[in-house]
């Protein structure tokens, strides 16, 4: 990913006592930040070229608890330690924090420096190199869907998590004057990471009480996976320095729309937009056609991947523009992949399926995959649906349950080649953990009124 500052840039900062503070990150499972605070000068003197952590980070909960049922590390292996070695292209300033800078780091076993598998940078990487293998250039974009709330993250707390009210009281889509109240938070959000080298291109409110949307301008796939990331994380940061929350949670409450991150997609071959064909009625190439064709077949091993929690599952709902049906569209947003951009080169595919609590890299690695696949097989594309897709009973439904999309996970042979067999394993427990956790509380009389528990 280009950061906004080169290694020596950074140095020069320090020496001025312009930068104190390194920040050193690695993104685990959730998509969260991990890492140090390195005293600036210690960082480019010394700890530039790797530092270390606990490997058991790569194997927790939202919780940071550890799960046993993992082969990578456990209890009985001791927890050792894994490399954290800085990507120094993507060293970067964290505007909103005084004195900091920020580097992201690629994760490597101790003992013999290889990449860990399972690490979700680690993930796309493999998948991205599979694709450039083949010719072809990975683009992506996603949105940040978000809820603001009136109080901030420790009043929330203290008071249970109960009384939620969100930042505004009225459906803010593309809403002026309601997105202006709210300017105390997004527009620092929006100028802070702009000064941090992130492409903003613009923030709206979405369709229900309080809801945000940011958005960032495309790009290669592992930049567009940090650039989220990274996103992700200063809106949290910022809203809390403004006193207020702000969720990333697909399905806060049931009487409210859901949250989404919808990935957008194209692949390019030498600098040109390889899913566009102006001799095709929708501008569509074969290329185009067979990669959505693998989307389509394999939407169910990966639906994981774009719906990790259990909460998640709530979010498909009919009405609330979430999809729940497997089937492609031209621009109608009641499907699950939509095509935009038709009969121009700016063509793509938007994947709808994914809530806002995906972790972009392994997102967005499976559906890589999955095109990989389609581009191999060379599938035919099915005709495009038309009209309401929530009123269509023959359609394909999208996995209704998070136990439903841990059983098509487990036994995916396409992801399986794709990711290899350890890391679908480790990523399965981590699934099989999250559904265990929501058995061991839920109650009867939750489950009497619509909480699943099997």
């Amino acid at each position: 990913m280009p950061g906004n500052l080169t290694f020596d840039q950074l140095k020069d900062q320090v020496s001025q006592g312009i930068v104190d503070t390194v920040l050193v990150c690695f993104v685990d499972m959730q998509g969260r930040l991990m890492g140090k605070r390195y005293h600036a000068q210690n960082f480019v003197t010394h700890s530039y070229e790797e530092t270390h952590c606990c490997n058991y980070l790569l194997a927790t909960d939202l919780e940071m608890a550890t799960p046993d049922g993992y082969a990578a590390t456990s209890w009985s292996q001791g927890y050792g330690d894994y490399v954290m070695k800085p990507d120094l292209e993507t060293i970067r300033s964290v505007p909103w924090l005084e004195g900091t800078a920020m580097v992201l780091c690629d994760v490597l076993d101790h003992h013999h420096h290889e990449p860990v598998s399972h690490s979700p940078r680690q993930v796309l990487k493999r998948q991205v190199e599979r694709m450039e293998a083949l010719g072809l250039e990975v683009m992506t974009a996603t949105e940040l869907e978000f809820f603001l709330f009136e109080k901030s993250f420790e009043e929330i707390r203290k008071g249970g998590f109960k009384d939620l009210d969100p930042i505004s009281g009225y459906n803010e889509d593309y809403h002026i004057f309601q997105t202006t109240k709210e300017e105390g938070v997004m527009r620092p959000i929006r100028n802070h990471l702009f000064a941090a080298g992130i492409p903003i291109e613009n923030s709206k409110g979405e369709a229900e009480a309080g809801q945000e949307e940011l958005n960032i301008r495309f790009g290669k796939a592992l930049d567009c996976s940090d650039y989220h990331t990274i996103a992700k994380h200063a809106i949290k940061e910022i809203a809390w320095q403004k006193g207020h929350a702000a969720t990333f949670l697909p399905k806060w409450d049931h009487r409210r729309v859901g949250s989404s991150s919808h990935v957008h997609q194209s692949l390019w071959k030498d600098g040109k937009p390889a899913f566009y064909d102006e001799n095709d009625p929708l501008g569509m190439s074969d290329t185009m056609r067979h990669y959505m064709a693998g989307l389509l077949k394999y939407a169910e091993d990966y639906t994981y991947f774009l719906a990790p929690y259990v909460n998640s599952y709530k979010r498909f709902a009919k009405g609330t523009f979430a999809p729940t049906k497997t089937v492609w569209s031209i621009d109608n947003r009641t499907a699950a992949f939509r095509l935009c951009g038709a009969n121009t080169k700016g063509i793509r595919v938007e994947c709808r399926i994914g809530g806002s609590d995906l972790n972009p890299y392994l997102a967005i690695a499976a559906q890589l995959a999955a095109g990989i696949k389609g581009l191999e097989e060379k599938l035919e594309l099915p005709e495009a649906t038309q009209g309401d897709v929530y009123e269509m009973a023959k359609a394909k439904d999208i996995p209704k349950t998070l136990r439903d999309a841990t059983e098509t996970l487990r036994n995916s042979e396409m992801l399986k080649e794709a990711f290899g067999e350890d890391v679908v394993a480790h990523y399965t427990r981590a699934a099989e953990w999250e559904q265990e956790e929501f058995d061991s509380v839920v109650t009867d009389w939750e489950v009497a009124r619509g909480f699943e528990r099997s």
